[in-house]
């Protein structure tokens, strides 16, 4: 457990012009929050990127949490690019922040920005997805590796012992990536049969291109597991414009992955619950700033959505 304190007669922080005019930023309320007395607080959240709805729907936890604590919340989308990451905190970080948090693009690259911040003697929280170096007062995220095993075990449930089956991977180097692969293959490696591994970078329609390359090589797939549901969703249109009646689990529990379980498209999706990790983010931000422990990792629950 570690413990920052805030400093004492903190006055208001002034945004400094340094920011580069390609990050884009939104800055979330007027510091008008009833939850204790954080008003001259301004949190700074680098978030990998926005034009994934998991991402998109945790900054809005993030957002109403930062409303009620009157925190000031100025959020940067790194558009999943790890060097934009970088410039992006360096940015906040010459903004004045008094706290970061971090949703990595890459776990390895992002120390970098992390030990810029820990330089400057700005706390560190990281969200989703942790990083391999810096100092972190907290990490904040559900269990990549007890959902890849559920994923797993429902997949088992689905197609049966020794079923040949594909794995759409995250970005490399992310650590959802790497924990979701290997809770799957915690399973899989006793009871399926992985014919064909291949990263789709958490993305839409590189997980469609993927799925269609991997079916011309592989035409008895019976199942498919995608590290997020943008990738399955990708998946599930190769699948179906090729008229196959393959077994999808994602994860993430987006709005468009639980309509296709809904409508027996998909057979699953692990839930993370962003909205919740986007408050406890908040939360744990609060807290340090008021010089309150925090512990080194806080979980959020997990859940199997499948009809």
């Amino acid at each position: 457990m570690k413990k920052w304190l805030a400093a004492t007669g903190l006055s208001t922080v002034l945004l400094m012009g340094a920011c580069s005019t390609e990050s884009p930023v939104s800055e979330g309320n007027d510091n008008e929050g009833t939850e204790g007395s954080s008003e001259d607080f301004t949190v700074g959240f680098s978030v990998s990127t926005l034009n994934n709805p998991f991402f998109v729907t945790l900054e809005e936890g993030a957002e109403v949490k930062a409303s009620e604590l009157g925190l000031d919340l100025v959020t940067v989308d790194a558009q999943d690019d790890s060097s934009k990451q970088i410039s992006d905190v360096e940015d906040l970080i010459q903004r004045g922040v008094d706290l970061i948090i971090i949703n990595p693009t890459d776990s390895s690259a992002v120390t970098a920005a992390i030990e810029a911040a820990n330089n400057a003697d700005i706390p560190v929280i990281t969200v989703d997805r942790g990083a391999d170096g810096g100092e972190v007062v907290t990490h904040i995220a559900s269990d990549n590796i007890a959902g890849g095993e559920l994923a797993g075990e429902l997949m088992v449930e689905l197609v049966g012992e020794g079923a040949k089956v594909a794995e759409l991977e995250g970005i490399p180097g992310s650590s959802a990536a790497r924990e979701r692969g290997e809770g799957f293959n915690n399973i899989a490696e006793d009871s399926l049969d992985v014919v064909a591994k291949q990263t789709a970078n958490f993305d839409r329609a590189e997980g469609l291109t993927v799925m269609e390359n991997i079916l011309q090589g592989n035409s008895d797939i019976e199942g498919v597991f995608a590290h997020n549901d943008e990738m399955a969703l990708g998946a599930l249109e190769a699948i179906e414009a090729a008229g196959e009646d393959i077994v999808i689990i994602g994860f993430d529990a987006t709005t468009d992955a639980v309509e296709a379980v809904g409508e027996d498209r998909m057979a699953g999706t692990v839930a993370q619950q962003p909205t919740i990790i986007g408050y406890e983010a908040l939360e744990a931000a609060n807290s340090v700033l008021n010089g309150e422990d925090v512990e080194d990792f806080i979980p959020v629950d997990l859940e199997l959505i499948k009809k």
